[in-house]
């Protein structure tokens, strides 16, 4: 039995559940149904439904919203469809084009998950009469000491929580994840147990509003002036090339390179938006210790001050954590200090903190020399 709301019946507990028309959400509603819950399933339409009826492997897509629609009919809950489009547009499209044009490598999953689905849905659900918004992440809540903790999924494989560390407490309070203690394979087999239309759907691979994985082409498509060409130089400033555009590369990129050079092979070490310039050196450059952070939301029981506090950080979703401290800095920004290098450390991406399981909390990767201020 899964008991959303302490001391109360789940008969007379109200769950808003994120359907998003994936094998994921679609299972939490049904098992929430099948508990007892008032269940009220909701998907938000963040992009035009026509365009997107068609497309294979994404989320929040118009094929995808007629899927849970299915799902919701077979489980007996009422559904409603959302249109967010606008509010999709100017939250998570347009600062991920500019997050590019600023020559970085920006991660709209989080984006999305701050703004329309926690910031915006949550709002939804209290004006339903919810008592908890539930999604079908693989993260865990668990109940502390001094209030609700986010805590890595049981199913390592599926973890999500990399892109969750901006969940404030106040969300957490509110926000349920039925999924955290199960594999992929066991909901997979929960979604077969209850007949579910969207049993055998695969899992999405793509973020929703990029098809085929092509970043450029929704950049220019946002901001038409993002293709400028510039020079490609060396750590010296010596021209090697020249490129047909920043936003066709990201820290750490190898490949794509074009360059008539007889040196070892190069990556690209940082990206100068401001001069135009893709700057390539050898692996070794890539060696990064200390890490500045803007917009850093902390779960952590202990204040974070001065004070270096001890933890296991991520710089990518997929990367394993490694040893570091956070600490704020006296001009009031927040600094993390690995205790070994970590490579391609890219401007725009994530750097979340871990005590073991327990997500910490986390921030947004500054490019270096730039100013930040903690949250």
């Amino acid at each position: 039995m899964i008991n959303l709301v302490a001391n109360k019946d789940p008969a007379n507990t109200r769950v808003v559940v994120a359907m998003s028309g994936g094998v994921d959400s679609s299972v939490t509603a049904a098992l929430l149904a099948e508990q007892g819950y008032d269940v009220v399933g909701v998907t938000l339409q963040l992009y035009d439904h026509g365009a997107a009826v068609s497309r294979k492997g994404a989320c929040c897509a118009g094929q995808d919203i007629a899927d849970a629609g299915r799902v919701a009919e077979k489980v007996g809950i009422p559904h409603y469809v959302l249109n967010y489009e606008s509010r999709f547009r100017e939250d998570v499209i347009d600062v991920f084009a500019d997050s590019y044009v600023r020559g970085e490598t920006p991660i709209p999953c989080v984006l999305c998950n701050q703004t329309v689905k926690f910031r915006d849905l949550m709002q939804v659900a209290r004006d339903l009469g919810a008592d908890a918004l539930a999604t079908g992440h693989y993260i865990r809540r668990v109940e502390g000491e001094l209030g609700a903790e986010l805590h890595r999924a049981a199913d390592e494989t599926k973890d999500q929580s990399y892109f969750l560390f901006a969940t404030t407490a106040e969300q957490l309070e509110f926000l349920r994840f039925p999924l955290g203690e199960l594999t992929k394979d066991e909901t997979r087999g929960l979604a077969s147990r209850f007949d579910l239309p969207v049993a055998a759907k695969p899992d999405s691979q793509d973020i929703c509003f990029v098809p085929q994985g092509r970043y450029a082409d929704v950049v220019l498509k946002v901001r038409p002036d993002a293709a400028d060409g510039g020079d490609i130089v060396d750590l010296e400033g010596n021209v090697l090339g020249k490129h047909d555009g920043i936003i066709h590369y990201t820290i750490g990129q190898r490949r794509g390179l074009h360059l008539d050079t007889a040196e070892d092979a190069l990556y690209v070490i940082r990206i100068d938006p401001d001069a135009k310039h893709v700057v390539v050196g050898p692996r070794a450059a890539l060696a990064t210790k200390t890490i500045t952070l803007s917009d850093v939301n902390w779960l952590g029981d202990d204040t974070l001050g001065c004070d270096p506090i001890e933890c296991d950080i991520k710089v990518r979703s997929m990367r394993p954590p490694v040893a570091a401290s956070v600490r704020k800095t006296d001009d009031g920004g927040v600094c993390v200090e690995l205790a070994a290098a970590e490579h391609g450390v890219a401007p725009g991406q994530a750097c979340v903190f871990y005590d073991g399981d327990r997500v910490l909390g986390g921030g947004w990767i500054q490019r270096e020399n730039s100013a930040t201020e903690a949250a």
